[in-house]
């Protein structure tokens, strides 16, 4: 899995906030605000504000629990699931891409104000001058964001910093001119005005959520996350309505209302007269460039965080082996930014994507809830909300509920997005994403505590599991190659599916796992070379493959969470003393006392993988399915010669148990291969011999309890010190009560049919 360096400080990551708000708020929307609400629009600022910062509390505990590339995106999906993170993603996504656009557009008419007017026409189309310049202000934005983080950090500090200075003698200047009888009636549309003003105006508003999209790159995100997102809205909101109140005292509020996207010019002019108009003009290019610039960086980490979770192609995760950025996610969300802008008309699907974003921060608020209440143990936030649950719960509501004062044209094409992104779920991301929602995982878990309607819920949207995938955790990299052998064999025979390859690294329990997540190399010099060595050996068999590193306390233990994470059908097991925390250990055992299977296990002890001759003992237990399957697949993947073996101490049963083998080879399309029954007071004794004739012995899982195990009846574990061969012991998925995990599930031999026993 690829990450992304930590290139962000706070002044960065606070930049990137403030650069994105300022932009629009500032030098866009004075004028048609004002004509919406009058000088009462500083209050629809500061409304707008509010809304924000219960939204940017619960985005900054989410942050710094989770530093991932995605922000609101990456919350909404880990908490609710993948459809609603297609939702979240593709509302963030386009939202950004839009508006990307619209302020490049508007750069683009800031420069067209003082150049010669010039207009191009191509293949039938006219592009303006605007257009020209906002197409080049474009490319040159999406060309540093493709050259890296670091350099965009950069260039933002010196656009937000510069249109500060230019903003504050601008103010400085509105204070000596300004007449507060011009601010009367301060509501003369009415007051009702005020939150369709503040519908309108909330765009300008979206760049705290951006800073949570680059999470993953701020350097210690606990301290600058939420410092840099409630620190944006704050800064941002005072000088909205402070400059609101300002310019609505200097010129009469029809006058502002009149000048369209240059009303701040218009002011600059009376109060500084040329040197003003320059002045705004340049704060005006500034603005819109550094809104652009953002977004164009937040959207594309949007996109590389859903390529990631493959709701997107898997393909767009590719990070430039130079510019350590995803590269191919910025280059695709460029050339749709370019492709807006040569439509020209983005307005109103810029508005809708504030009403896009006003459904993901509703999610985000709703996510933060689920990450509470599920009580999950890995969700360990630097910062906290405070006035839980009350700060979520408001910052949801107000965010759903100032959608109602959008116009009807926004509202429906953000449901058109909506549908669209739940379409692309069930058609593409449902079969290809191992995501599963933190809530969905809660309800299911409970079913039986749980509502049947909200079971069937949390059923329709998990993820498709029709594609087979086949998780091989990886700790030596002596057996890397076999067990890789192994898992691509049974994807291959399994409709070629999906062989996820994890490698757990153990981590000191005083070590953070973040900061573990820092020091890879220190901690395990290996991870890579044995990652990129599993996906060349699975690749050569020609099935897909997935590479996770995971950063543990519990490195065995971690391995039955991932297996449930990645929806795993089965997990191939390497077995040896040095293999994930040894297993076979006592301590080891606590997973099958406190947990279920939630797949099958097919666990190799390896001693080379040789499977010509295979012998499979059986009678009919608990991991006798998983072992008819490993048997099938070795047999149709390389004409594996297969025995099946049964084993009575009873001469006199040796006939029943001879039909029993039959029946069990029969409905386990086993039919043809060679059977024996060995008549042995030592079931090990008489395995141990057969297998001398084998390279390879299957076992299904013992029946024995945790108790009995432990108190010395090892049952099938003792086969594998006898024999010289390699060994897959297998165990199929299954729930049991605490009295079977203690004292087994008491089932002896094998189900013979009535025909049979009669016979």
């Amino acid at each position: 899995m690829n990450e992304l360096a930590k290139d962000l400080g706070l002044l960065e990551a606070l930049t990137i906030g403030v650069g994105t708000m300022i932009g629009a708020g500032i030098f866009v929307l004075p004028g048609p605000a004002t004509a919406v609400a009058g000088p009462a629009v500083a209050v629809s600022f500061v409304i707008g504000g509010v809304i924000s910062i219960f939204t940017a509390m619960s985005a900054s505990e989410l942050g710094t629990a989770m530093p991932k590339a995605g922000g609101s995106y990456y919350y909404v999906n880990h908490a609710l699931g993948p459809i609603f993170g297609s939702i979240a993603g593709l509302g963030n996504w386009m939202g950004l891409a839009f508006a990307s656009a619209f302020y490049a557009i508007g750069f683009g008419s800031y420069v067209a104000g003082f150049l010669p007017d010039v207009s191009v026409e191509v293949a039938g189309i006219v592009f303006s001058q605007s257009q020209l310049y906002a197409l080049g202000a474009g490319t040159l934005f999406i060309a540093v964001n493709y050259i890296g983080a670091k350099e965009t950090g950069r260039l933002q500090n010196i656009i937000v910093i510069t249109l500060v200075g230019i903003l504050a003698v601008f103010i400085v200047a509105c204070i000596g001119n300004a007449d507060p009888a011009t601010l009367t009636p301060l509501a003369p549309k009415g007051w009702g005005a005020v939150l369709p003003a503040t519908a309108l105006v909330f765009v300008s508003f979206l760049g705290f959520a951006k800073i949570t999209t680059v999470a993953e790159e701020i350097k210690n995100p606990g301290r600058n996350l939420p410092l840099a997102i409630i620190g944006s809205v704050i800064i941002v909101t005072v000088i909205y309505a402070v400059i609101m109140l300002l310019i609505n005292a200097v010129l009469p509020w029809q006058e502002i209302s009149g000048n369209g996207d240059i009303a701040v010019v218009s002011v600059g002019r009376v109060v500084l007269g040329g040197v003003g108009v320059v002045a705004l003009t340049v704060g005006g290019l500034l603005a819109t460039a550094s809104s652009a610039n953002a977004s164009i960086l937040a959207s594309s980490r949007i996109n590389f965080a859903m390529g990631r979770d493959r709701l997107v192609s898997d393909w767009l995760n590719a990070i430039h082996e130079k510019y350590a950025t995803p590269h191919r996610s910025i280059a695709l969300t460029g050339g749709l930014i370019l492709l807006f802008i040569m439509i020209g008309d983005v307005k109103t699907l810029a508005k809708a994507g504030s009403v896009l974003h006003l459904i993901v921060y509703g999610l985000l608020n709703l996510a933060l809830i689920v990450m509470r209440e599920a009580d999950v143990p890995e969700y360990q936030p630097d910062y906290t909300v405070p006035f839980y649950p009350v700060v979520p719960i408001v910052g949801a509501i107000a965010s759903f509920g100032l959608i109602a004062f959008m116009d009807m044209l926004e509202i429906a094409l953000s449901l058109v997005f909506v549908v669209v992104a739940v379409l692309w779920f069930y058609a593409y991301a449902r079969r290809n994403t191992p995501k599963q929602g933190v809530f969905s995982r809660h309800i299911l878990d409970r079913a039986e505590e749980m509502p049947d309607s909200a079971v069937a819920a949390a059923e329709a949207v998990q993820p498709d599991a029709s594609r087979y995938r086949v998780m091989v955790p990886l700790s030596n990299p002596e057996h890397e190659s076999n067990l890789i052998t192994l898992a691509s064999t049974m994807a291959r025979q399994h409709d070629n599916g999906t062989v996820v390859a994890v490698h757990i690294v153990d981590v000191p329990d005083q070590t953070p796992l973040a900061v573990a997540a820092e020091h890879l190399d220190e901690l395990d010099a290996e991870s890579n070379d044995l990652l990129a060595a599993a996906r060349a050996d699975a690749e050569t068999y020609g099935v897909d493959v997935e590479t996770h590193t995971i950063f543990s306390h519990r490195v065995f233990e971690e391995i039955f969470d991932a297996a449930k994470n990645q929806r795993a059908d089965v997990v191939v097991l390497g077995w040896g003393p040095d293999s994930h925390g040894s297993p076979g250990r006592v301590e080891s055992f606590s997973a099958d006392l406190l947990g279920d299977l939630s797949c099958d296990f097919v666990v190799f002890r390896d001693r080379g993988f040789d499977p010509s001759r295979v012998l499979v003992p059986t009678r009919g237990g608990p991991g006798s399915e998983v072992s008819a399957d490993v048997a099938r697949t070795l047999r149709d993947e390389y004409g594996s010669e297969v025995m099946l073996m049964n084993v009575t101490d009873d001469p006199k049963e040796r006939a029943d148990h001879e039909l029993g083998l039959e029946h069990w080879a029969e409905t386990h399309g086993l039919s043809e291969v060679r059977r024996v029954v060995d008549v042995s007071s030592s079931v090990d004794e008489a395995i141990a011999a057969r297998a001398q004739e084998h390279s390879l012995l299957i076992l299904g899982a013992t029946e024995q309890g945790l108790l009995s195990r432990l108190t010395g009846d090892l049952g099938a574990l003792k086969v594998v010190e006898k024999v010289d061969c390699s060994v897959i012991l297998a165990e199929t998925a299954y729930k049991r009560s605490l009295a079977q995990r203690l004292f087994g599930n008491g089932r002896k031999g094998f189900s013979i049919p009535e025909s049979s026993e009669t016979s």
